[in-house]
């Protein structure tokens, strides 16, 4: 059991984003990027998500009881307040507890689709509350997330600032969403310093592979995509290693800004997927075994 508040101080991390799989083959499709994640960077710890629209929910616990058990990646488990009593959210916690497991991203989350909408919010409405809860049922160690540009449903960045600074006062540390721009992540990191908070705050990346995904997820996450690196996405759209070989040049070049600026690591948003992951991380000397 390792908390990964623990092993962050004195260390440039290299962490990963994963998802549950839903059928076999996508189960095989993330043992094998689980394998090459681990021969070639050997994560700091690897996050995984809760699913979208609460498709995986049950599949999310199982996934980090297994990698906490095989010892492969230390485990981090997402964990939403949308569509959740709190009752239900501190039998989740508990029962990871119970499994050994120490770490959890708390976050506000999206409703599943067919929740009632009187039901979509969930009992505690705001990702602060949760970090609270999870702190009252065990030892956990909790990240939050940042968004350097703002959250979608903020009315204004300082009322995003705000709140995050209020989760980070009580969390050990942050992750925030991908971002293109390194002037982004470092007046959050300012802004935050400013108001008396200096706990890690990783920043994330996620290296472009397919453009039809880059936009979908840059909507859903309020990222704003540069209209160059847009123009140039868009040029070659119908040439997949065009596409990955420009993601991987992007996602070098901001991460060596971002580790030269002083950023504590850096996190990958790999889409179950390993190979532009491996290859930034060569390009920047980070992790490589």
């Amino acid at each position: 059991m390792t908390k990964i508040s623990e092993i962050l101080p004195g260390r440039r991390s290299v962490s990963i984003e994963l998802w549950p799989p839903r059928t076999s083959a996508a189960e095989e499709r993330l043992e094998a990027a689980l394998a090459e994640l681990d021969t070639a960077i050997h994560p700091t710890f690897c996050s995984i998500t809760y699913g979208a629209g609460g498709s995986t929910r049950e599949r999310t616990h199982e996934l980090v009881v297994r990698l906490e058990a095989a010892g492969r990646c230390v485990p981090m488990a997402h964990l939403v307040c949308a569509a959740h009593s709190r009752a239900e959210l501190a039998e989740i916690l508990g029962r990871y507890r119970a499994a050994g497991i120490e770490n959890v991203l708390a976050l506000r989350g999206d409703p599943p689709l067919d929740t009632p909408v009187e039901l979509a919010t969930g009992e505690l409405v705001h990702a602060v509350e949760l970090v609270e809860l999870a702190k009252s049922v065990g030892d956990f160690c909790v990240a939050v997330a940042a968004h350097p540009e703002g959250h979608p449903d903020s009315p204004d960045r300082e009322s995003d600032r705000r709140r995050l600074a209020e989760k980070l006062a009580i969390a050990d540390f942050a992750i925030t969403q991908f971002f293109f721009r390194v002037e982004d992540y470092l007046s959050l990191v300012d802004d935050l310093s400013a108001r008396g908070l200096s706990k890690p705050v990783i920043p994330g990346i996620q290296p472009i592979t397919n453009p039809r995904t880059l936009v979908k997820m840059a909507e859903m996450s309020g990222c704003a995509v540069p209209e160059e690196l847009a123009a140039r996405i868009d040029a070659v759209a119908d040439r997949p290693e065009e596409v990955r070989k420009i993601g991987v040049e992007v996602a070098t070049d901001l991460g060596a800004q971002l580790l030269e600026q002083g950023a504590p690591g850096l996190h990958f948003y790999t889409m179950n997927v390993a190979a532009a992951t491996v290859e930034v991380c060569q390009n920047l000397g980070i992790g490589v075994r």
